[in-house]
């Protein structure tokens, strides 16, 4: 019985170990573009511009008035880069949501971004507010997503 506490314990301080040595790093990689050359802002992955639901705007939306407008929100830094959200909005409402700056601090954390950045843009145009769930996994890109995103609103005076 004295053997299973031994390996309990040796086990339970090889995983701490593990863990302070993943997250150990506290200066991030220099953010490298499609061509790999550092600092530089990455190609944000965008699907091709669509429109929201069919439905006319939400009760409480202010309108922007006629027109297309789009507007890029604050810059906003995530556990893992940075990020800013642009929206277009045609009269009240979400017709395409891009990102167009996006730095990530290693290529795990781009990939992810690659991969969260769509299903959030569905989201958005699908709830046509900033009102979104966010993505599974990628808790903190989606928190940076819809706070950029509510900027970008916030500057055409919409909710």
């Amino acid at each position: 019985m004295k053997r299973a506490a031994w390996y309990l314990a040796a086990g339970a301080v090889a995983g701490f170990a593990g863990v302070l040595g993943l997250h150990g790093r506290t200066t991030p990689a220099a953010p490298r573009a499609a061509g790999g050359a550092p600092g530089r802002t990455q190609p944000s992955p965008s699907a091709a511009p669509g429109t929201g639901p069919a439905a006319g705007p939400s009760p409480g939306r202010a309108t922007v008035g006629g027109g297309t407008h789009s507007v890029t929100g604050a810059v906003e830094q995530f556990g893992y880069g940075e990020l800013a959200v642009r929206v277009t909005v045609t009269g009240s409402r979400i017709t395409n949501v891009t990102v167009p700056a996006l730095q990530t601090a290693e290529p795990f954390s781009q990939q992810l971004s690659e991969q969260a950045i769509p299903l959030l843009r569905s989201q958005v145009l699908a709830a046509d507010s900033a009102s979104i769930n966010g993505v599974s996994g990628a808790t903190f890109t989606s928190q940076a997503y819809a706070t950029s995103l509510q900027a970008a609103l916030d500057k055409l005076h919409l909710k």
